[in-house]
């Protein structure tokens, strides 16, 4: 097996991990559905009950999952590729085109994007969005504390969604018109920075600015809870 086999990727449980590589050749014509799980168990030669032991929602956990193994293979390119020399506006662009790389099965990503557009999996769909999202600020040094912290992931959670959007209906050879659309999301996004920089600088703007700017200072970050172990204290 490769490091990039899901049954082996680090991070995963390797009975979950079996199940995610099972499951993925059924996924296009079945969904993340139960027929698909239980075909996943039996190909993965484990009982049923081992299977809903290591995925208790079934296939939706098989789905969270490979949208997390995407997460970890992305950040495994951004580790290798080492983008530190680059502007930041091009890091994050090569960190959206690796994470679109990291998981080539579109059919499989069509089916994800359907399934957590339910309106009982939109909450869980809209996490692991912002877990990306998060993951991406986090590998490139982001070290806001503030409101910025919230904004810059919301911001590209939403730039993501757009991406994958993008990316069903893109089948060209090496995703070249899903990475020129990425391109094109990362100017409109640093044009908007660019304008908020500007209108600190405003006079006419400033009145307004200025407030917006004293809430956003307001807002701090989430931190780990200091009395676990291995846990950190955030400094004030």
């Amino acid at each position: 097996m490769t490091d990039d086999d899901p049954a082996t990727d680090f991070g995963t449980d390797p009975t979950r991990g079996a199940l995610l590589k099972a499951i993925l050749p059924h996924v296009p014509f079945e969904g993340w559905s139960d027929r698909a799980f239980a075909a996943a168990a039996r190909e993965a030669e484990v009982t049923l009950a081992e299977a809903q032991a290591a995925a208790p929602r079934g296939a939706l956990d098989l789905a969270v999952e490979w949208h997390r193994q995407g997460d970890r293979r992305m950040l495994r390119a951004l580790h290798d590729a080492d983008p530190s020399t680059l502007r930041m506006r091009d890091r994050i662009a090569f960190a959206l085109k690796a994470r679109m790389q990291a998981l080539p099965e579109r059919e499989a990503l069509r089916r994800s994007a359907s399934l957590f557009a339910l309106p009982s999996h939109a909450a869980l769909g809209a996490r692991l969005l912002w877990e990306t999202a998060d993951a991406i600020w986090t590998a490139l040094g982001d070290s806001s504390r503030d409101g910025n912290w919230y904004s810059k992931r919301a911001t590209l959670a939403a730039v993501l969604a757009s991406v994958v959007l993008y990316r069903l209906s893109d089948d060209s050879p090496r995703l070249e018109r899903t990475n020129a659309f990425i391109d094109r999301r990362i100017d409109g996004v640093m044009a908007f920075e660019k304008w908020k920089a500007e209108a600190r600088d405003n006079p006419m703007l400033r009145p307004l600015a200025r407030p917006l700017g004293w809430i956003m200072g307001q807002i701090r970050a989430p931190g780990r809870p200091a009395d676990l172990p291995g846990g950190w204290r955030q400094e004030d």
